[in-house]
Protein backbone atom coordinates (compact mmCIF):
# COMPACT_ATOMS: atom_id res chain seq x y z
CA UNK A 1 0.00 0.00 0.00
CA UNK A 2 1.58 3.24 -1.19
CA UNK A 3 -1.40 5.57 -1.31
CA UNK A 4 -1.99 7.21 2.07
CA UNK A 5 -3.15 10.74 1.23
CA UNK A 6 -6.28 10.29 3.37
CA UNK A 7 -4.55 8.90 6.45
CA UNK A 8 -3.88 11.98 8.60
CA UNK A 9 -3.77 10.54 12.11
CA UNK A 10 -0.71 11.68 14.09
CA UNK A 11 0.62 9.33 16.77
CA UNK A 12 1.23 11.61 19.75
CA UNK A 13 0.63 11.30 23.48
CA UNK A 14 -1.53 14.25 24.49
CA UNK A 15 -4.66 15.21 26.39
CA UNK A 16 -6.68 15.54 23.18
CA UNK A 17 -5.52 12.15 21.90
CA UNK A 18 -6.58 10.46 25.15
CA UNK A 19 -10.14 11.83 25.01
CA UNK A 20 -12.94 9.49 24.07
CA UNK A 21 -13.67 9.82 20.32
CA UNK A 22 -17.36 10.47 21.09
CA UNK A 23 -16.37 13.64 22.90
CA UNK A 24 -14.16 14.79 20.03
CA UNK A 25 -16.81 14.11 17.41
CA UNK A 26 -19.59 15.79 19.43
CA UNK A 27 -17.48 18.89 20.16
CA UNK A 28 -16.38 19.12 16.52
CA UNK A 29 -19.95 18.96 15.24
CA UNK A 30 -21.11 21.49 17.84
CA UNK A 31 -18.25 23.85 16.93
CA UNK A 32 -19.04 23.68 13.20
CA UNK A 33 -22.76 24.22 13.81
CA UNK A 34 -21.97 27.12 16.12
CA UNK A 35 -19.90 28.83 13.42
CA UNK A 36 -22.69 28.28 10.88
CA UNK A 37 -25.27 29.84 13.22
CA UNK A 38 -23.24 32.91 14.16
CA UNK A 39 -24.54 36.08 12.51
CA UNK A 40 -22.59 37.75 9.73
CA UNK A 41 -19.88 40.06 11.00
CA UNK A 42 -19.60 38.51 14.48
CA UNK A 43 -15.86 39.13 14.42
CA UNK A 44 -15.36 38.95 18.18
CA UNK A 45 -17.04 35.54 18.33
CA UNK A 46 -15.04 34.36 15.29
CA UNK A 47 -11.83 35.53 16.93
CA UNK A 48 -12.67 33.73 20.17
CA UNK A 49 -13.51 30.60 18.17
CA UNK A 50 -10.07 30.73 16.62
CA UNK A 51 -8.53 31.22 20.06
CA UNK A 52 -10.37 28.09 21.20
CA UNK A 53 -8.87 26.24 18.22
CA UNK A 54 -5.38 27.43 19.08
CA UNK A 55 -5.82 26.15 22.63
CA UNK A 56 -6.97 22.78 21.30
CA UNK A 57 -3.89 22.68 19.06
CA UNK A 58 -1.68 23.37 22.06
CA UNK A 59 -3.34 20.59 24.11
CA UNK A 60 -2.88 18.16 21.21
CA UNK A 61 0.91 18.76 21.19
CA UNK A 62 0.86 18.98 17.41
CA UNK A 63 1.94 22.60 17.40
CA UNK A 64 -0.13 25.71 17.95
CA UNK A 65 -0.24 26.39 14.21
CA UNK A 66 -0.86 22.79 13.11
CA UNK A 67 -4.37 23.31 11.73
CA UNK A 68 -3.65 26.88 10.60
CA UNK A 69 -0.97 25.78 8.13
CA UNK A 70 -3.20 23.07 6.65
CA UNK A 71 -6.50 24.92 6.45
CA UNK A 72 -5.82 27.22 3.49
CA UNK A 73 -6.06 24.33 1.03
CA UNK A 74 -9.85 24.34 1.59
CA UNK A 75 -10.40 28.08 1.17
CA UNK A 76 -10.62 27.96 -2.66
CA UNK A 77 -13.72 25.75 -2.30
CA UNK A 78 -15.39 28.54 -0.31
CA UNK A 79 -15.02 30.84 -3.33
CA UNK A 80 -18.19 29.28 -4.76
CA UNK A 81 -19.98 31.76 -2.49
CA UNK A 82 -18.48 34.71 -4.38
CA UNK A 83 -21.85 35.41 -5.99
CA UNK A 84 -23.15 36.85 -2.70
CA UNK A 85 -20.93 39.87 -3.38
CA UNK A 86 -23.31 40.89 -6.16
CA UNK A 87 -26.62 39.19 -5.29
CA UNK A 88 -27.25 40.74 -1.87
CA UNK A 89 -28.75 44.21 -1.79
CA UNK A 90 -27.02 46.98 0.11
CA UNK A 91 -24.94 50.10 -0.32
CA UNK A 92 -22.82 49.85 -3.50
CA UNK A 93 -19.07 49.81 -2.93
CA UNK A 94 -17.69 49.12 -6.40
CA UNK A 95 -18.95 48.34 -9.88
CA UNK A 96 -17.38 46.73 -12.91
CA UNK A 97 -18.40 45.25 -16.25
CA UNK A 98 -17.62 41.71 -17.36
CA UNK A 99 -18.49 40.89 -20.97
CA UNK A 100 -22.16 41.97 -21.31
CA UNK A 101 -23.02 42.11 -17.61
CA UNK A 102 -22.62 44.81 -14.98
CA UNK A 103 -21.75 43.78 -11.42
CA UNK A 104 -22.01 45.85 -8.25
CA UNK A 105 -20.35 44.84 -4.97
CA UNK A 106 -22.45 45.84 -1.96
CA UNK A 107 -21.42 46.31 1.65
CA UNK A 108 -23.83 43.63 2.90
CA UNK A 109 -22.63 41.23 0.21
CA UNK A 110 -18.98 41.82 1.13
CA UNK A 111 -19.77 41.30 4.83
CA UNK A 112 -21.59 38.03 4.12
CA UNK A 113 -18.86 36.75 1.81
CA UNK A 114 -16.13 37.49 4.37
CA UNK A 115 -18.18 35.80 7.09
CA UNK A 116 -18.64 32.69 4.92
CA UNK A 117 -14.89 32.52 4.32
CA UNK A 118 -14.14 32.80 8.05
CA UNK A 119 -16.78 30.20 8.95
CA UNK A 120 -15.39 27.76 6.38
CA UNK A 121 -11.81 28.39 7.50
CA UNK A 122 -12.59 27.76 11.19
CA UNK A 123 -14.71 24.68 10.47
CA UNK A 124 -12.00 23.13 8.30
CA UNK A 125 -9.44 23.68 11.04
CA UNK A 126 -11.58 21.86 13.60
CA UNK A 127 -12.18 18.98 11.18
CA UNK A 128 -8.42 18.73 10.54
CA UNK A 129 -7.78 18.56 14.28
CA UNK A 130 -10.36 15.79 14.66
CA UNK A 131 -8.86 13.51 12.00
CA UNK A 132 -5.35 14.24 13.30
CA UNK A 133 -6.15 13.18 16.87
CA UNK A 134 -8.63 10.32 16.33
CA UNK A 135 -8.23 7.20 14.21
CA UNK A 136 -10.82 6.81 11.52
CA UNK A 137 -12.28 3.51 12.89
CA UNK A 138 -12.72 5.23 16.25
CA UNK A 139 -14.54 8.11 14.57
CA UNK A 140 -16.87 5.63 12.87
CA UNK A 141 -17.60 3.88 16.17
CA UNK A 142 -18.15 7.22 17.85
CA UNK A 143 -20.76 8.04 15.20
CA UNK A 144 -22.42 4.69 15.88
CA UNK A 145 -22.50 5.42 19.62
CA UNK A 146 -24.05 8.80 18.84
CA UNK A 147 -26.89 7.01 17.03
CA UNK A 148 -25.96 7.93 13.47
CA UNK A 149 -27.78 5.45 11.16
CA UNK A 150 -25.64 2.35 10.70
CA UNK A 151 -26.09 2.35 6.92
CA UNK A 152 -24.38 5.76 6.75
CA UNK A 153 -21.49 4.78 9.02
CA UNK A 154 -20.96 1.55 7.06
CA UNK A 155 -20.89 3.37 3.73
CA UNK A 156 -18.44 5.96 5.08
CA UNK A 157 -16.21 3.26 6.55
CA UNK A 158 -16.01 1.28 3.31
CA UNK A 159 -15.52 4.44 1.27
CA UNK A 160 -12.57 5.43 3.43
CA UNK A 161 -10.98 1.99 3.53
CA UNK A 162 -11.11 1.32 -0.19
CA UNK A 163 -10.07 4.76 -1.35
CA UNK A 164 -6.56 3.53 -0.58
CA UNK A 165 -7.07 0.41 -2.69
CA UNK A 166 -8.48 2.44 -5.58
CA UNK A 167 -5.60 4.90 -5.29
CA UNK A 168 -3.05 2.12 -5.61
CA UNK A 169 -4.98 0.69 -8.56
CA UNK A 170 -4.86 4.07 -10.30
CA UNK A 171 -1.10 4.28 -9.73
CA UNK A 172 -0.63 0.83 -11.29
CA UNK A 173 -2.68 1.84 -14.33
CA UNK A 174 -0.64 5.02 -14.69
CA UNK A 175 2.63 3.08 -14.52
CA UNK A 176 1.33 0.73 -17.20
CA UNK A 177 0.44 3.70 -19.39
CA UNK A 178 3.86 5.28 -18.93
CA UNK A 179 5.62 2.01 -19.79
CA UNK A 180 3.71 1.84 -23.07
CA UNK A 181 4.13 5.48 -24.13
CA UNK A 182 7.95 5.73 -24.30
CA UNK A 183 9.64 7.10 -27.41
CA UNK A 184 10.73 4.64 -30.07
CA UNK A 185 14.32 3.72 -30.63
CA UNK A 186 16.83 6.22 -31.99
CA UNK A 187 16.75 4.45 -35.38
CA UNK A 188 13.40 6.10 -36.01
CA UNK A 189 13.94 9.75 -35.06
CA UNK A 190 10.84 11.85 -34.62
CA UNK A 191 8.52 8.86 -34.28
CA UNK A 192 6.67 8.21 -31.06
CA UNK A 193 4.51 5.34 -29.90
CA UNK A 194 1.61 7.59 -28.95
CA UNK A 195 1.72 10.84 -26.98
CA UNK A 196 -0.80 12.95 -28.87
CA UNK A 197 -3.83 14.44 -27.14
CA UNK A 198 -6.12 12.03 -28.96
CA UNK A 199 -4.03 9.04 -27.85
CA UNK A 200 -3.94 10.25 -24.25
CA UNK A 201 -7.70 10.82 -24.21
CA UNK A 202 -8.30 7.32 -25.58
CA UNK A 203 -5.99 5.76 -23.01
CA UNK A 204 -7.63 7.77 -20.20
CA UNK A 205 -11.00 6.40 -21.25
CA UNK A 206 -9.66 2.86 -21.25
CA UNK A 207 -8.12 3.45 -17.80
CA UNK A 208 -11.44 4.65 -16.40
CA UNK A 209 -13.18 1.57 -17.77
CA UNK A 210 -10.51 -0.75 -16.42
CA UNK A 211 -10.69 0.93 -13.00
CA UNK A 212 -14.47 0.45 -12.89
CA UNK A 213 -14.25 -3.23 -13.86
CA UNK A 214 -11.42 -3.97 -11.42
CA UNK A 215 -13.25 -2.13 -8.62
CA UNK A 216 -16.47 -4.03 -9.28
CA UNK A 217 -14.74 -7.41 -9.33
CA UNK A 218 -12.67 -6.64 -6.25
CA UNK A 219 -15.71 -5.44 -4.30
CA UNK A 220 -17.40 -8.79 -4.94
CA UNK A 221 -14.32 -10.70 -3.75
CA UNK A 222 -13.96 -8.49 -0.67
CA UNK A 223 -17.61 -8.91 0.28
CA UNK A 224 -17.45 -12.69 -0.01
CA UNK A 225 -14.24 -12.74 2.03
CA UNK A 226 -15.89 -10.62 4.75
CA UNK A 227 -18.93 -12.89 4.87
CA UNK A 228 -16.68 -15.92 5.28
CA UNK A 229 -15.04 -14.18 8.26
CA UNK A 230 -18.29 -13.46 10.06
CA UNK A 231 -19.22 -9.99 8.83
CA UNK A 232 -22.80 -9.10 9.80
CA UNK A 233 -22.98 -5.43 8.90
CA UNK A 234 -21.01 -4.08 11.86
CA UNK A 235 -17.32 -3.17 11.95
CA UNK A 236 -15.62 -4.29 15.16
CA UNK A 237 -12.86 -2.44 16.99
CA UNK A 238 -10.21 -3.47 19.50
CA UNK A 239 -10.28 -0.04 21.19
CA UNK A 240 -12.90 0.02 23.96
CA UNK A 241 -14.79 3.30 24.29
CA UNK A 242 -15.28 4.20 27.93
CA UNK A 243 -16.31 7.66 29.03
CA UNK A 244 -14.26 8.79 32.02
CA UNK A 245 -14.57 11.77 34.30
CA UNK A 246 -12.18 13.86 32.20
CA UNK A 247 -14.31 13.13 29.12
CA UNK A 248 -17.48 14.38 30.79
CA UNK A 249 -15.76 17.46 32.16
CA UNK A 250 -14.08 18.29 28.85
CA UNK A 251 -17.32 17.87 26.91
CA UNK A 252 -19.25 20.03 29.36
CA UNK A 253 -16.59 22.77 29.34
CA UNK A 254 -16.29 22.76 25.55
CA UNK A 255 -20.06 22.86 24.96
CA UNK A 256 -20.48 25.67 27.52
CA UNK A 257 -17.73 27.64 25.77
CA UNK A 258 -19.39 27.12 22.39
CA UNK A 259 -22.72 28.27 23.86
CA UNK A 260 -20.99 31.34 25.27
CA UNK A 261 -19.63 32.10 21.79
CA UNK A 262 -23.20 32.12 20.50
CA UNK A 263 -24.20 34.60 23.19
CA UNK A 264 -21.22 36.86 22.46
CA UNK A 265 -21.89 36.71 18.73
CA UNK A 266 -25.40 38.09 19.22
CA UNK A 267 -24.50 40.97 21.53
Amino acid sequence: MHFDAFDRYHETESFIHRLDPRVKVAVTVAFILSNALLPDGAWIAFGLSWLLLLCANAFSRLGIGFTFKRSFVALPFALVAITVLFSVSGQPLASFRFLLWDFTITDIGLLRFASILVRSWLSVQMAILLVATARFPDIIHALEHLRVPSILTTIIAFLYRYLFVLGDEVFRLMRARESRSAALAATAPGMRSGRSAVWQARVAGHMAGQLFLRSYERSDRVYNAMLSRGYRGHLETINPHELRRRDYMTAALALMTILLLQVIGRL
